[in-house]
């Protein structure tokens, strides 16, 4: 897979491609698994094949996903991956003009109603889970007085660790250490307001 740690989107297309709530579900479920297929992927979210076709070359046609190595002998699936680890989306690339803060207000908002529901289904499938991973998850409030400098520092504090916890995964996957790992999601918000 070709990595670029995190790509920072900086343009409207792009932002608007992604912001697509389909769009937006088939590149989280992308990178979650890896490499897949079209027709795998519309098995995940309940829609036709030609329109996950459809919404795939759309996210490659701004460089959000890629081609991948054929992963089957069979010729006629197209294979696909994240062209990166992720995306990293910043308020300071869309300030400025009302049109691009607009998109970009929706886009965030998008993106926390999709995670708030990714957590309510945990919520709801919670029992089926087991005790093991309901006591591994959390659920957390922290209420803190900080400046914005102090705010970046740990927010990239956490993406340090988050990294870290990633790289580690991962190694223990490539080395076949399977038995127990599922995904993980992590949600974290870190924002300034006033009782």
């Amino acid at each position: 897979m070709a990595r670029d740690e995190n790509r920072r989107i900086t343009d409207l297309g792009t932002l608007k491609a992604l912001a697509h709530p389909l769009r937006a579900n088939l590149y989280r479920l992308l990178c979650m698994e890896r490499v897949a297929t079209a027709s795998r992927l519309a098995e995940h979210v309940d829609e036709a094949v030609s329109l996950v076709s459809y919404h795939l070359r759309k996210l490659a046609d701004h460089g959000l996903i890629e081609e991948a190595e054929p992963q089957t002998a069979d010729g006629r699936e197209r294979w696909w991956q994240p062209a990166s680890d992720g995306v990293t989306i910043r308020d300071e690339d869309f300030r400025g003009e009302p049109g691009k803060a607009a998109a970009h207000l929706a886009a965030t908002r998008l993106f926390h109603d999709q995670r708030a529901d990714q957590y309510r289904r945990y919520l709801d499938e919670r029992p089926a889970w087991g005790p093991e991973w309901n006591t591994a998850s959390m659920d957390t409030e922290s209420w803190m007085r900080l400046t914005p400098a102090e705010l970046t520092e740990l927010k990239d504090e956490f993406a340090a660790l988050l990294r870290r916890f990633d790289a580690r995964g991962r190694a223990a996957e490539a080395a076949g250490d399977t038995e127990g790992r599922e995904h993980v999601a992590l949600h974290l918000y870190g924002f300034p307001f006033r009782a």
